[in-house]
């Protein structure tokens, strides 16, 4: 088996991005450190990738921000933008650099991050999404790349840096939002739950309902693979019941967008027939009719949070992994109403 960073790590005590810093003799490691890797290196046999040099004048350190795999819909999603922004002005005040890796496919992100590598100012990597059994984690990881993570960690959740809502707690708040307001027939409406902040904030909706003792009814938990604003089936499928939901908690604006949508095809008043909660507080929720409910989990704020964790460990190579939670808030308008008793109906 091939020596990784990790191995020389191992060997010489010091942490994988201090193996990486040595490799491109960078001056935040100190001479005796870098002789330590070094004969830890010879004495494991590794190799250390080429790197090339940047251009006279080009001095700054880059940061690499990775966008989920996508072909369109990450563009469209507000969530993402206030996150850059938030990472951008950050580095901007500490003289860094910000790049955005895109791509259709992990295969075609996992390319870019490769090519970035070879260059000798690449600090680190934000990563903006967190799902389960990410190959693109596991080559940051393999590698000894410096990354932060906004999300929860699933895989080497002690040994990585993140940057996250409590997306539980989220959840269940705002079920117990619109339990508050008389609703018993509450659906939830995610995004695919290998993504963790959707499945987490699902799991919060479930908690609250199973602690105010409403059944949970399988056919109000629905799974959306692409965050649209496209009709749907599901959606479709959902509000077509004979014993409808009364109101809806949506992981994203963009959903709660879409379920507006075809609640207007449907002839469904909102908030009348149905209330709704969505999720990010973004530009969406507040140019609807009605403008939604929305959970503001501050997207911008995690970006920065995540700049700064990211550049206080490429000046700090040994620090521990950080965790930090941003707080959220309910931000309430028009989607939702006090349900009467003509409409409260059975479970």
């Amino acid at each position: 088996m091939a020596v990784t960073i990790r191995d020389v790590a191992a060997l010489a005590g010091v942490s994988p991005s201090t193996v990486s810093r040595t490799c491109k003799d960078h001056p935040s490691i100190s001479k005796d450190t870098k002789e330590k890797v070094r004969r830890a290196m010879t004495q494991l046999g590794y190799e250390a990738p080429p790197h090339t040099n940047p251009q006279a004048g080009q001095n700054a350190q880059l940061i690499g921000i990775i966008l989920p795999p996508s072909s369109r819909d990450v563009y469209e999603n507000a969530f993402y933008l206030e996150a850059v922004r938030g990472v951008s002005q950050f580095c901007n005040g500490r003289k860094f650099v910000s790049t955005v890796i895109t791509g259709q496919d992990e295969d075609e992100i996992l390319g870019a991050i490769q090519t970035l590598v070879r260059d000798e100012r690449m600090g680190g990597f934000i990563v903006l999404y967190s799902k389960q059994d990410d190959p693109i984690i596991d080559y940051l990881y393999n590698e000894g790349l410096l990354y932060v993570l906004i999300g929860k960690a699933k895989q080497f959740a002690n040994q990585t840096i993140y940057i996250d809502n409590d997306n539980l707690l989220a959840g269940k708040e705002a079920t117990e939002y619109l339990y508050s307001l008389g609703h018993r027939r509450i659906a939830y409406v995610g995004s695919d739950c290998m993504m963790l902040f959707s499945a987490e904030r699902r799991s919060g909706y479930q908690q609250a309902l199973a602690e105010h003792g409403v059944p949970l009814n399988p056919a109000y938990c629905i799974e959306v693979e692409q965050l649209s604003f496209d009709d749907n089936a599901a959606l479709h499928a959902l509000l077509n019941q004979e014993n409808r939901p009364t109101a809806v908690v949506a992981s994203d604006d963009i959903l709660a967008v879409s379920l507006e949508r075809i609640c207007a095809q449907e002839e469904i008043a909102i908030p009348g027939d149905l209330s709704i909660v969505s999720f990010n507080n973004s530009l969406f929720a507040r140019i609807t009719s009605p403008q939604l409910t929305s959970m503001d989990i501050n997207s911008h704020q995690l970006g920065i949070e995540a700049a700064s964790q990211l550049i206080n460990h490429i000046e700090n190579p040994n620090l521990m992994a950080t965790k930090i939670i941003v707080p959220h808030s309910l931000v309430i308008r028009d989607s939702c109403q006090e349900i009467t008793p003509r409409t409260t109906g059975t479970f």
